[in-house]
């Protein structure tokens, strides 16, 4: 295994983006302050989106005044500028994600936006979020495949990296598998080019998966040397942009007993992840 550490950037934004039962405020908050205890790298948990989009996360302004101070670095999703300014406004969000796609139709439907259009607002948002001295982390949207018949490629996933990072300083990158298409074999073949082609950004990878396949999944991004894993607990949530059956997250338990069993060091605290499960399961147990 080429790892010993990985950083995980846990989502429950991403569990929750998709359930249409309202869950209130002050629960959302006492989850992601045990969140927080865990000792993951990140937290990606709210977004700063149209209401009509996500009402899930309409209260995403609200909850990040009430979260506890934490190693944990804040991560909220934006589609446009006035997200952008909205998530800059909060001193404690470091990280701003941004979903940006290669094909056209997730495009238009994730951020109703052409991929041109995409561009010249990320090197704006890009130039902002830095000035702000925070970080942009892009999702790079159907990295391993697309279901909706626009073209894809390897050699169309590199350049679409190597411009967003050379032409517009992009230095996060999830490849994002938002719809579950990835295999082991081409998870593997696309994270080695992209990250010997960019060697100096941090790459990292977004899954969604069936339990069955989580492992393989796991194994051959790690085989591959990504050390930076995206997750959420239960295996929770999807992307509603992306089709009607919700492929489910990565999920966190399965990623770290993968980890354990393998002897890669995850940072997690074990007490505080039990806290969290539970809160988690009496949350996603009873609001769908």
């Amino acid at each position: 295994m080429h790892n010993t550490r990985i950083h995980i950037t846990e989502c429950p934004r991403d569990a929750m983006q998709g359930i249409n039962d309202f869950i209130p405020t002050h629960l959302k908050v006492e989850y992601l302050n045990a969140l927080l205890k865990c000792g993951f790298d990140r937290l990606d948990f709210g977004s700063f989106v149209s209401p009509k989009a996500i009402p899930q996360l309409v209260d995403t302004s609200e909850v990040v005044g009430q979260l506890i101070d934490s190693d944990t670095k804040l991560l909220a999703i934006i589609a446009n500028e006035k997200g952008m300014e909205q998530a800059l406004s909060f001193d404690r969000i470091s990280f701003l994600g941004y979903p940006f796609s290669i094909s056209e139709q997730f495009q238009l439907r994730n951020t109703n936006t052409s991929i041109q259009e995409s561009k010249n607002r990320l090197k704006r948002m890009v130039t902002e979020v830095h000035s702000a001295k925070r970080e942009l982390m892009l999702y790079l949207s159907m990295g391993f495949g697309n279901p909706y018949g626009d073209p894809w490629s390897l050699s169309l996933i590199v350049d679409y990296a190597r411009e967003l990072h050379e032409e517009f300083g992009v230095s996060h990158i999830a490849l994002s598998d938002t719809i579950g298409a990835a295999t082991p074999s081409v998870l593997h073949e696309v994270f080695e080019l992209v990250s010997e082609k960019l060697p100096s950004i941090e790459i990292g990878v977004h899954l969604h998966t069936v339990p069955s396949n989580a492992s393989q999944l796991i194994q051959s991004a790690m085989r591959a040397g990504c050390q930076h894993f995206d997750s959420a607990m239960m295996g929770i949530g999807g992307c509603p942009m992306a089709t009607d059956v919700l492929t489910g997250n990565l999920a966190t338990e399965t990623l770290i007993a993968h980890c354990v069993e393998h002897q890669v060091n995850t940072g997690i605290d074990m007490d505080a992840m039990q806290f969290a499960q539970e809160k988690a399961a009496s949350i996603f147990n009873f609001y769908h």
